[in-house]
């Protein structure tokens, strides 16, 4: 079992930054691949942000790419969402997932682990 809690959402202007944080407890972090993913009101959960379990691999989607950057640190057991240039249609709750398969990341249904969410508004 593994426990996610992500913390640093809030509310912030369109064209700033934020950063998300997820800590991992409970069975061994560095065995899972790691991602992001949001829930606007009114539409389905969708993938952000995936890295797998040594860092060496990341995938993002189209819509963030060039402006999200996912990282890890194994010995704290975080993941982490770096999101510059903000625009009103990122808001959403963003949820941290844990899954052990890398070609299983961009799909909701396949996660093994969810975290509660943290609520992300960009005000335009």
């Amino acid at each position: 079992q593994v426990q996610l809690v992500e913390s640093g959402g809030g509310l912030v202007q369109a064209g700033d930054s934020l950063r998300l944080s997820c800590t991992a407890s409970g069975r061994t972090f560095g065995g899972y691949t790691m991602g992001w993913f949001r829930q606007a009101p009114g539409k389905e959960r969708e993938f952000v942000a995936a890295i797998s379990w040594s860092g060496s691999m990341t995938s993002y989607d189209d819509s963030v790419k060039g402006r999200f950057i996912i990282s890890r640190d194994n010995a704290k057991s975080t993941v982490s969402l770096q999101m510059n240039l903000l625009k009103p249609e990122d808001t959403a709750v963003y949820y941290c997932a844990a899954v052990t398969r890398w070609s299983w990341h961009q799909d909701p249904g396949r996660m093994d682990y969810w975290g509660k969410g943290t609520l992300v508004t960009v005000s335009s």
